[in-house]
C-alpha cells in the first residue's frame, strides 16, 4: 500500500495555486501553455527539464506546435505533495521568462459506466473489445487502457436490469470550481438536471432523448 504521508487535497493547495497556471485535479497538478512556435515550446521544456533533474522530480509532458502541457504528481504517494507545488511554482516562473501564455482550457477526465447485473460475466467482452486490462478500483474491478490514453470503464451493479434507458453513460470529471458552471452550461444547451442530491460529488443530467451523463468532481 502506498504511503499517504504528505498527500495534499485540493483545499490544501488552493492558496498556493491562486496565482498559478496550475489546477489541482484528478490527483495531480495540471497546466497548459501556448508559445509563439514549436521552438519556443521546446525551449520551455528544456528549461523545465533542467529544474526537474535538479529536483529529481519530473513532470509528465505533452508537447505540440506552440503548446506544452505539464502534469505533476508524486507517484510514490499517488497524488500531490509539496514537491509538486515547488516544481509548479518554478514552471510558472520559467514560462513567464520564455514568454509563454497560460491556456484557458481546464483539465477534464471522462469515464464510461456500464449498468449491469453481473459485471464478471460481461467484463471479459469489454476487455477484449477495447484491448484493456483489469485493475482494482474504487468501484470494483475496472478496465483501463494500458497505453494510458483512453477512458476507463467501470461497472455499476443493478439488482434488476434497467430497460427504460441506456445502460451506458459517461462520467465527466471537472475541477471542483468548474462543476456548477459546467452543469449550467449543459442545462442551457438543452439538458435536464435529473438530480443534484449527490452534489458536489456528482450531478446527473440527461439530453432531450433521455441519455444520461454525470458531471463529477474528485476529492484529490
Amino acid at each position: 500500500m502506498k504511503s499517504s504521508a504528505g498527500l495534499l487535497a485540493p483545499f490544501n493547495t488552493a492558496h498556493a495555486l491562486q496565482e498559478s497556471a496550475f489546477v489541482h485535479f484528478n490527483s495531480a497538478l495540471h497546466a497548459s501553455f501556448t508559445t509563439a512556435d514549436f521552438t519556443r515550446a521546446v525551449a520551455l521544456l528544456t528549461a523545465v527539464a533542467g529544474e526537474a533533474d535538479a529536483m529529481n522530480h519530473h513532470p509528465d509532458v505533452r508537447l505540440g506546435y506552440g503548446s506544452i502541457d505539464f502534469v505533476l504528481s508524486s507517484h510514490d504517494v499517488g497524488g500531490v505533495t509539496a514537491r509538486d507545488l515547488t516544481l509548479a511554482a518554478r514552471i510558472d516562473e520559467l514560462a513567464a521568462d520564455q514568454g509563454a501564455k497560460v491556456a484557458t482550457l481546464q483539465p477534464t477526465r471522462c469515464d464510461i459506466a456500464i449498468d449491469c447485473t453481473d459485471a464478471d460475466a460481461i467484463r471479459p467482452f469489454w476487455a477484449a473489445a477495447l484491448d484493456y486490462e483489469e485493475k482494482p478500483g474504487d468501484d470494483g474491478i475496472e478496465l483501463v487502457d494500458p497505453r494510458g490514453r483512453d477512458p476507463k470503464v467501470w461497472f455499476q451493479h443493478m439488482e434488476i436490469a434497467r430497460t427504460d434507458r441506456n445502460r451506458i453513460h459517461l462520467d465527466v470529471y471537472v475541477p471542483n470550481d468548474d462543476a456548477e458552471d459546467r452543469v449550467q452550461t449543459i442545462v442551457e444547451a438543452g439538458g435536464t438536471l435529473l438530480t443534484d442530491e449527490h452534489a458536489p460529488d456528482w450531478w446527473v443530467l440527461a439530453d432531450v432523448e433521455g441519455n444520461e451523463m454525470c458531471v463529477c468532481t474528485a476529492s484529490f
